[in-house]
């Protein structure tokens, strides 16, 4: 299969040399009432009530919201002050128990993640029961903030618990965990007006904000608060520098909302149509076929490959997402892109709506024959000078070359998620059984 539209002339760089923009250093809006209660939960932690003594397992606490809330910001960030604490020396582990897709995370892979979080390595063909076993074994001995994002339900969560009440479980999930004692979720919804206000301004700038600051509340109030939503159109209104917040919120308003569509999940629908519609066709496009990157994780070939486009124009493209909100920048030397997850789910609508089947078949195999040839790549800059591989990767295009051992060495640690979830994606796909046997080898 060729693999279709590879930079070939020109200085390009080689793969994993190109060195981006840092991307701005996250900030944490409002939520403060939330963090005080998550900590005074953990002070009143621990006790059997049955037996009158502390607990034998490790406390949990759980974060419950929409997908788009801030349900995981919030999580992540409750971690980050907890390890100031020093209460955890053993650090932070965290695993997301929810597919790309929107299914579960198959057990024995959550608990896989979480031995190769620890330096651990599983048996081979060991099943969910062992391999959960070997986590709680492990942890034991540790005092770890122990991260567990976007569970389904409490079957999920409960295997994983260590039996040791010095480890600390943070969950997220839209629901509760029934059937985990002692839990009491915190539920999030909007943020407050003061808070999407701030987040708003983060991306448009305070000066929009500032001269007219009653429309900004309006349109963070037609977002419903969701932290999702404001970045989206604050990504919409910051690639439009002339635009105004109350032209945001007239676009906002003129979009139809889905009658059949839950109430709470409309804002950040209609935020996500004013941005996507907004895109010129290709970048529309691009942006839809994420919805098939392995595991959520894009980089610059990836959307090359699914788009049929340049390296280079694909990573422009991927950079722009960020700014729009679309995208989360993973990384400084060769970067990653992540498909939110309260994303993806409308990507994927979209694609199965607009896309022909045939277009969406064919850049899946053209994302995973470029999956095989940088492998291909990896290896070869490895084998000896004048080898047949060596001679054969000299004449590939410059942009699917590694420079040398160390560079091809972080591409495989960056893109090692990714990479397993396209080996699964090309054996479940019947129709690519010649890709799938490259791939796995």
């Amino acid at each position: 299969m060729t693999d279709q539209a590879v930079d070939t002339s020109g200085p390009a760089e080689a793969a994993g040399t190109e060195e981006p923009p840092a991307p701005e250093p996250a900030r944490f809006f409002g939520r403060e009432r939330e963090l005080r209660e998550l900590r005074d939960d953990i002070e009143r932690a621990g006790l059997d009530t049955m037996a009158g003594r502390r607990s034998a397992r490790a406390r949990v606490l759980l974060i419950a919201g929409r997908p788009g809330s801030g349900r995981t910001a919030l999580a992540s960030e409750l971690a980050r002050r907890l390890l100031e604490t020093g209460d955890y020396p053993d650090g932070l582990l965290r695993v997301r128990l929810a597919e790309t897709g929107g299914g579960p995370v198959p057990p024995e892979r959550a608990a896989r993640e979480l031995l190769g979080g620890l330096g651990l390595t599983g048996p081979p063909g060991a099943d969910a029961d062992e391999l959960s076993e070997m986590v709680r074994e492990a942890l034991a001995v540790r005092r770890v903030l122990l991260l567990l994002d976007d569970a389904a339900d409490a079957e999920q969560v409960d295997p994983l618990l260590p039996d040791n009440p010095d480890c600390l479980v943070v969950a997220t999930s839209e629901g509760p965990l029934t059937g985990i004692p002692g839990v009491r979720p915190c539920t999030i919804g909007g943020l407050d007006t003061g808070s999407a206000v701030q987040l708003l301004g983060r991306a448009t700038g305070q000066v929009r904000i500032t001269v007219d600051p009653l429309t900004a509340q309006t349109v963070a109030e037609e977002c419903g608060g969701q932290p999702a939503a404001l970045v989206l159109v604050g990504g919409w209104l910051a690639a439009r520098p002339t635009a105004s917040v109350a032209d945001a919120g007239r676009q906002l308003r003129a979009l139809p909302d889905d009658p059949e569509l839950p109430a709470g999940t409309r804002p950040l629908t209609r935020a996500f149509r004013l941005v996507h519609d907004s895109l010129p066709a290709t970048p529309a496009r691009i942006l839809r076929l994420l919805s098939l990157a392995p595991g959520g994780l894009a980089d610059a070939h990836t959307a090359s490959a699914l788009a049929g486009c340049s390296v280079s124009a694909a990573r422009t493209t991927l950079d722009d997402f960020v700014t729009l909100g679309l995208l989360r920048r993973e990384g400084t030397g060769e970067p990653q892109y992540e498909v939110p997850g309260c994303l993806a789910g409308l990507l994927r609508a979209l694609l199965e709506d607009r896309d022909r089947p045939a277009e969406i078949q064919l850049a899946r195999a053209r994302m995973l024959e470029r999956t095989v040839r940088l492998l291909q790549s990896c290896r070869a800059v490895t084998d000896p000078e004048g080898s047949p591989s060596r001679r054969k990767l000299a004449g590939l295009p410059r942009t699917l070359r590694f420079p040398d051992p160390e560079t091809a060495a972080a591409w495989l640690r960056a893109r090692r998620p990714a990479l397993l979830a396209s080996a699964r994606i090309a054996v479940e796909d019947g129709d690519l059984d010649t890709l799938a046997r490259r791939l796995v080898a």
